[in-house]
């Protein structure tokens, strides 16, 4: 903890200082122009990821970077509650899903149920994923490797499904007033990979991309 309070210090002592007007016009309002839903994995930091300032994202994560098909129902629904906030509160132009590589929540999937049995509330969220693991064993992946970045990119188009099932989402798309990517991440190496909806395929960006 003293690392964090340390780091504490020498952002109010350097860091605010350096972006001290910009907090100063965030300290009454935020308008973000994206919604970053996410993974909670400590290694994705989106605003590093997409090189922007505080005030630029409205960010969501949980494990493996999940939306919940949309549904009216009195529950407390964190993901859904929070797209919905962006949309009509914010007014967000852009939704990104973003996963990632070696994600663990996407590991998960494969767990014999016993080992997963210590954390069962991650046990039932995962079973919003559980479409994802069925098409990928149907695959028959020959490597654990292949395995893992075939579910870790299909979980992000199935997740884009999920997405569209919430009708504000689609009505701002089809009528081109809403921008929605699906990105997929590598740790290692940096790369982001943007979903193509025409090919079905994960495109390396690079270049300038409207």
């Amino acid at each position: 903890m003293k690392r964090l309070f340390t780091g504490a210090i020498k952002f109010r002592e350097e860091d605010f200082k350096d972006h001290k007007e910009l907090f100063e016009r965030l300290g009454d309002k935020q308008e973000p122009h994206t919604l970053f839903i996410g993974c909670a994995d400590s290694r994705v930091v989106p605003n590093l990821i997409t090189n922007t300032l505080p005030g630029e994202l409205f960010v969501v994560r949980n494990i493996a970077n999940l939306v919940p098909p949309y549904r009216e129902v009195d529950e407390f629904l964190a993901t859904t509650s929070a797209i919905e906030y962006a949309l009509r509160v914010l007014k967000v132009e852009n939704i990104i899903i973003c996963g990632h590589s070696n994600c663990g929540g996407c590991s998960s999937l494969y767990l014999e149920p016993h080992t997963i049995n210590q954390t069962p509330h991650v046990r039932k969220w995962l079973e919003l994923a559980h479409p994802v693991r069925d098409k990928v064993l149907a695959l028959a992946p020959d490597t654990i490797a292949k395995r893992s970045w075939l579910t870790e990119q299909i979980n992000i188009e199935f997740q884009l499904e999920h997405l569209f099932t919430y009708p504000e989402v689609k009505a701002r798309f089809e009528a081109g007033e809403l921008s929605v990517y699906g990105w997929y991440y590598i740790i290692e190496t940096g790369e982001v990979f943007s979903y193509d909806f025409e090919s079905g395929e994960f495109c390396l960006i690079q270049g300038i991309e409207k």
